[in-house]
């Protein structure tokens, strides 16, 4: 969770609970109907704290799935680019191995 989502976070809860303390002491209803307010403010809180959680939900899969794609590309290219430089080891190492026989052969007259 990043910082800014964290503070954002605090702040809503922090203001639905200053918002209840204030709504008890200041309220010219009834009890009963202090509580209500209370408990639709707290559902209006906690809606929105679903709504950021599933913003920040699809967020975090958005940035997982493109550095998965991102990862499998590299590590494509990377395999890639190792069976190249293989080739090309191969190649040295039979170039070497053909000249090391022609002087062995020499060497055999």
């Amino acid at each position: 969770m990043s910082k800014n989502t964290g503070n954002t976070i605090l702040a809503i809860l922090t203001g639905a609970a200053i918002g209840a303390g204030v709504g008890i002491l200041f309220a010219p209803d009834k009890g009963s109907q202090t509580r209500v307010k209370i408990k639709e403010g707290y559902k209006d809180a906690q809606k929105d704290l679903e709504k950021k959680y599933k913003e920040l939900s699809e967020e975090v899969k958005t940035k997982f799935s493109s550095s998965k794609v991102d990862f499998e590309g590299s590590y494509d290219d990377l395999l890639s680019s190792m069976s190249h430089k293989t080739e090309d080891v191969i190649t040295f190492l039979e170039s070497k191995l053909a000249e090391l026989k022609q002087k062995n052969a020499r060497l055999q007259k």
